[in-house]
C-alpha cells in the first residue's frame, strides 16, 4: 500500500498531546539547535521515475533481538516491492553513532542510516546528510515529529518514532509494599522510602536497576534536571550547580543502600526487569518486546507500569527525556532509492503498524496515530499520559559534540559512585570537561 494513496486524517494538538505528549517536547528539542554547522547534501526527490537501486541500511536495532523481526520484515517487503537488496549494516547502541560517524566521514556508508534524533547535529556537521524536506511533503508526519528530525533548520531525516524514555515499574512487586501504578510515589523521598520497602522483600531483589555503567549514565541527567539543575543556560554547561551536585550525591545514596546496583546498562535493565530481578528501571517503549520475550513469567506483558518519575517537591513537574529514531539519507550510492525506502518505512500505513504490532514504538504520522491498533494499546497510552506528556529534550544536544559532553560526565558520574571523587569535585570536573567540549 502507498503511503500517498491513503487518506491523512488530521488529529488536533490537543489529542496528540494525550496520545503521544510530544507537541511541546518536540518543539523545545527544535528550538535547541546551534549554527554553523556544514550545510546539507543534495536535496533528497526519491526515485523519481528512476529504477530503483541496491542501497545500504544501518541500524542499531538489528542487533537487538526484539527489534531485528519488526526491521527485517519491512526490509524484505521493500525488496520484494522494489526487486532489490539492501545490505545491512550494524552496530550495538553503544558503539552506534562513533562507528556510523567514522563510515559516514570516511566515505564508507552511503544510503539510509537509522538514527536517534539526538545525533543529528553531529551527522549533520559531516556534510552528507540529504535535505529531505522534499520527501517528507504531504506525507502526513505530525508537525511535531518532523520537528523533531530538524536541525538547523533543515529536515536532516524523516522521523519514524517519537515518544520519550521514563520509568517502567512491575505493578505486582509493588503491589508487594503496598504500591498501586496510579498511586506511585509523587517525591523524591517518597520514591527512596519505596525503593527500601522493595529491598526488604528479600531474593536478591534490585528496587531500582537503574543505569551505572558509564555508557549509559548519561540518565542522571534527567535526575539532576529533577533536582533543579537546568545543564545549560545558554552556552554555558551548568554541571556542578548546587541542584546538580545534590541529584549525584542522592544517587550515590541509592548506591550505597543497595538500591541501584552496579555496572548495569540499558540492556542488562531488561534483562534484569524480565527475570524479575528488578522492580523498575528506565527505558523508551520499545523496552517492552525485549522484556516481555525474555521473561520466563507469560504475563509480565499485563504487569508493565509506566509510571511518572518523583518530583523534588510536591507541584513540579515530572521530567522525562524526549526519545525519537529517524531514518536520515547519507549521499553518495544508492541515495534515491534509499530516500524512497525511508519515505515507505516511517509513513506508509500497513509498513507503520507491522512494525508497531512487533516494537511498539510510538508512530510519526497523524493516519497512524489515529489507527485502532495504537488507540487500543494501553500500555502505550499509559506511557504517553503518564511520561512523553512532560518529555522535554536535552539541552545538551544543541551541541554537535553532545556525545562527548555526556561521556565527560558519565565518566565523573561512575567516579563519584566507586567512591574515587566526592559528588561535588566530579560534577566540578565534568562540567569544566563539557564548556571546553563547548568551545
Amino acid at each position: 500500500m502507498s503511503a500517498s494513496s491513503l487518506p491523512h486524517p488530521l488529529i488536533t494538538r490537543r489529542r496528540a498531546l494525550q496520545m503521544f505528549g510530544i507537541g511541546a517536547a518536540a518543539a523545545a528539542l527544535a528550538g535547541c539547535v546551534p549554527t554553523g554547522s556544514a550545510g546539507p547534501a543534495a536535496g533528497a526527490a526519491g526515485l523519481n521515475g528512476a529504477d530503483p537501486t541496491d542501497f545500504a541500511f544501518s541500524s542499531w536495532s538489528l542487533t537487538e533481538e526484539s527489534a531485528k523481526p519488526a526491521l527485517e520484515g519491512t526490509l524484505a517487503a521493500y525488496e520484494k516491492a522494489r526487486g532489490i537488496a539492501i545490505k545491512r549494516t550494524a552496530f550495538p547502541y553503544n558503539e552506534y553513532i562513533n562507528q556510523l560517524m567514522l563510515q559516514v566521514t570516511g566515505g564508507q556508508f552511503t544510503g539510509a542510516a537509522h538514527v536517534d534524533v539526538a545525533w543529528l547535529g553531529s551527522l549533520a556537521a559531516t556534510g552528507k546528510l540529504q535535505d529531505v524536506s522534499a520527501l517528507a511533503s504531504g506525507r502526513g508526519y505530525t508537525s511535531s515529529a518532523l520537528q523533531a528530525a530538524t536541525f538547523d533548520g533543515v529536515q536532516y531525516a524523516l522521523p519514524w518514532t517519537i515518544g520519550a524514555i521514563g520509568l517502567v515499574a512491575n505493578s505486582e512487586t509493588l503491589g508487594k509494599v503496598g504500591v498501586a501504578p496510579d498511586a506511585f510515589p509523587t517525591t523524591v523521598d517518597e520514591f527512596e522510602k519505596t525503593l527500601v520497602a522493595l529491598k526488604g522483600l528479600g531474593n536478591g531483589l534490585i528496587p531500582y536497576a537503574a543505569s551505572t555503567k558509564a555508557a549509559q549514565l548519561k540518565d542522571i541527567l534527567i535526575w539532576m534536571q529533577t533536582f533543579g539543575s537546568p545543564l545549560v543556560d545558554g552556552d554555558t554547561v551548568t554541571i556542578g550547580d548546587d541542584a546538580s551536585i545534590e541529584a549525584v550525591t542522592w544517587y550515590k545514596g541509592l548506591y550505597d543502600q543497595g538500591l541501584i546496583a552496579a555496572d548495569v546498562d540499558r540492556f542488562d535493565a531488561r534483562s534484569l526487569f524480565a527475570q524479575g530481578r528488578a522492580a523498575m528501571y528506565d527505558d523508551a517503549p520499545v523496552g517492552r518486546a525485549a522484556v516481555t520475550k525474555e521473561s520466563p513469567d507469560a504475563s509480565l506483558a499485563s504487569k508493565l507500569a509506566p509510571v511518572s518519575r518523583p518530583v523534588l517537591k510536591a507541584g513540579d513537574t515530572p521530567r522525562a527525556l524526549v526519545w525519537g529514531g529517524a531514518i536520515a539519507v547519507v549521499n553518495g550510492t544508492g541515495a534515491a532509492t534509499a530516500g524512497d525506502f525511508a519515505q515507505y518505512a516511517t509513513s506508509d500505513l500497513d509498513a507503520i503498524l507491522a512494525d508497531y504490532a512487533l516494537r511498539g514504538l510510538p508512530p510519526a504520522t497523524t493516519e497512524a496515530l489515529s489507527s485502532s491498533e495504537v488507540a487500543a494499546d494501553t500500555f502505550g497510552a499509559q506511557f504517553s499520559e503518564r511520561i512523553t506528556a512532560t518529555a522535554s529534550s536535552n539541552p545538551l544536544w544543541k551541541f554537535t559534540a553532545y556525545s562527548q559532553i555526556e561521556s565527560a560526565i558519565a565518566d565523573n558520574v561512575q567516579a563519584v559512585l566507586i567512591g574515587s571523587a566526592s559528588p561535588a569535585d566530579a560534577m566540578k570536573r565534568a562540567g569544566e570537561a563539557a564548556q571546553k567540549l563547548v568551545g
